[in-house]
């Protein structure tokens, strides 16, 4: 997103900055949301915020990554979208409730409509970066079980070359697409209807949920 530059004066103006990277504070919640979809790049602690906000709010929690992941890594949004996109239908039935994942292709389809809210997390690339090499080899150190049925490995994640096999390789190459694929969708006017929560740090994210604690419920 640009701005034209202003009219010449003396001394020079500087140059407007890009309201969406600017670090501004976080916005104070306007009320208490109903229906919210935490988004973001890998590893900015989607699913974390939403557990958060899940307990906070008192909304069930629906995990995009549960419902997609079959044993093995074998992924529904591949193999069988249909079948995921049904999953998600069941699972956002209800009036309430909070996504943690990003999907947005599947997501827009099924429930964007009726959101009230979407946070978007815009950490920055090396917070990621460094969050993805210490979880995958926890992860890969404990055995530890996800989302009931697979196991991560930490060595295949660094190998760039696999593409999309790599959590470095779409860290890395997300990150900018993803910025500019929210932006678009805040100017959307199909979205209108959304409030977008955009988080860069994780103080904001902190500030943004202890706001939500300390206003009354509706």
């Amino acid at each position: 997103m640009s701005y034209p530059d202003p009219a010449p004066s003396s001394p020079a103006p500087t140059p407007a900055r890009d309201p969406a990277l600017a670090l501004v504070p976080a916005p104070a919640p306007a009320r208490h949301p109903r229906r919210v979809h935490v988004i973001g790049n890998s590893n900015a602690g989607k699913s974390t915020l939403a557990a958060e906000l899940s307990r906070v709010l008192g909304l069930p929690l629906v995990e995009l990554d549960a419902l997609n992941w079959m044993p093995g890594w074998v992924g529904l949004n591949a193999t069988d979208p249909a079948a995921f996109e049904q999953r998600i239908d069941t699972a956002v039935a209800g009036e309430r409730w909070v996504v943690a994942g990003s999907y947005t292709q599947f997501s827009q389809r099924v429930f964007w409509d009726r959101l009230d809210t979407v946070v978007w997390l815009d950490l920055p690339m090396h917070q990621l970066v460094w969050r993805m090499l210490r979880r995958s080899w926890r992860r890969a150190r404990h055995k530890e079980l996800l989302w009931g049925t697979c196991t991560e490995k930490f060595w295949p994640q660094l190998m760039v070359w696999r593409g999309e096999e790599s959590l470095l390789w779409w860290i890395v190459t997300q990150h900018g697409r993803k910025r500019r694929q929210m932006q678009a969708f805040m100017a959307d006017p199909r979205w209108s209807h959304i409030r977008f929560v955009h988080l860069r740090s994780t103080r904001e994210i902190t500030r943004w949920v202890q706001g939500l604690e300390q206003s009354p419920a509706p």
